[in-house]
């Protein structure tokens, strides 16, 4: 999440990478209510939550950075997650960069690309 400022109003951003690229989505002035609440639960939501710790057991969950290691944090939810971990998922991370993730991870099984495609209904599944 980024706020910019612009003259005296704030405006907020939410940044992700599509590939190489980084993209920022305009998400509305500051002050605007649904988006102090997006702002408010962006900054309550820096860490895995310790429920979903079972999920990354190779990894300290404590220290995985969730912008940073978003691709990594989408693959093994996809993967491994249930319904609480993947709504979780949905808050964090755009839907546009979890299909990008399951269309182009080799860490995502073939089934589970299957599933995802339906349930996001992106394309015919396999």
């Amino acid at each position: 999440m980024l706020l910019k400022t612009i003259g005296k109003k704030k405006y907020a951003y939410l940044a992700y990478r599509r590939g190489d690229k980084i993209v920022q989505k305009y998400l509305g002035p500051a002050e605007d209510k649904r988006v102090a609440q997006q702002i408010e639960r962006s900054k309550s939501e820096k860490m895995i939550p310790e429920k979903l710790f079972k999920l990354f057991w190779d990894a300290d969950p404590a220290k995985i950075k969730l912008g940073a290691n978003g691709r990594y944090i989408i693959e093994r939810i996809l993967e491994t997650g249930d319904m609480e971990a993947f709504e979780w998922m949905q808050r964090i991370y755009p839907a546009r960069m979890i299909i990008e993730v399951f269309e182009t991870s080799r860490k995502v099984s073939q089934k589970s690309k299957n599933f995802w495609e339906i349930w996001y209904g992106t394309e015919n599944a396999h």
